[in-house]
């Protein structure tokens, strides 16, 4: 797996004070897409120890820092890109969103996709998630207004709730 990027403070990409990171790989091709140097799947960096390690840094850091403040906001990583679904993202994904979970259990996981949930929701690692985005990005349907997604045909999905009841159970924030 590769990264562009590790945004270490970022509200922009999902509810309270958020690490992003942005992987490598992307076979959707959305055009307008605001992110086109992430498609190539061989781009940016490894994905090694060090990077893992500054990722963690940056949760433990943020956790200390600013608890008292974003404790009912919400606050955790974010999966971005490119695509983290990407098939050859998906195992290490995967992998590295259990391990948060396991590590940091106050922080939300939120993942940003291309592909739509009806496909992508038996996978195994999914329930670690809290909120998926979903779908391509559409041009002729963006929208600047809307919360946490580009376009209207992209859903912010509540995944605890979606696997509970079996169908999509669109996300509130709190």
């Amino acid at each position: 797996m590769r990264y562009h990027n590790i945004t270490k403070e970022d509200m922009l990409n999902g509810d309270g004070l958020r690490t992003v990171l942005w992987l490598a790989g992307c076979s959707h091709a959305c055009p307008g897409c605001q992110n086109p140097v992430t498609w190539d799947v061989k781009g940016g960096l490894p994905f090694d120890e060090a990077a893992k390690e500054e990722l963690f840094e940056a949760l433990v850091r943020r956790l200390l820092r600013f608890r008292p403040y974003f404790d009912r906001s919400g606050g955790g990583v974010t999966f971005s890109g490119g695509d983290p679904l990407h098939w050859q993202n998906r195992k290490e994904t995967g992998n590295l969103i259990e391990e948060i979970h396991k590590k940091f259990p106050e922080k939300t996981i939120w993942l940003y996709t291309g592909f739509l949930w009806e496909d992508i929701k038996d996978l195994p690692f999914l329930k670690y998630v809290d909120v998926l985005v979903d779908g391509p990005f559409v041009e002729a349907e963006k929208d600047v207004t809307l919360h946490w997604k580009g376009s209207a045909n992209q859903r912010v999905i509540d995944v605890k709730k979606s696997l509970a009841q079996g169908s999509v159970v669109l996300y509130e924030s709190k």
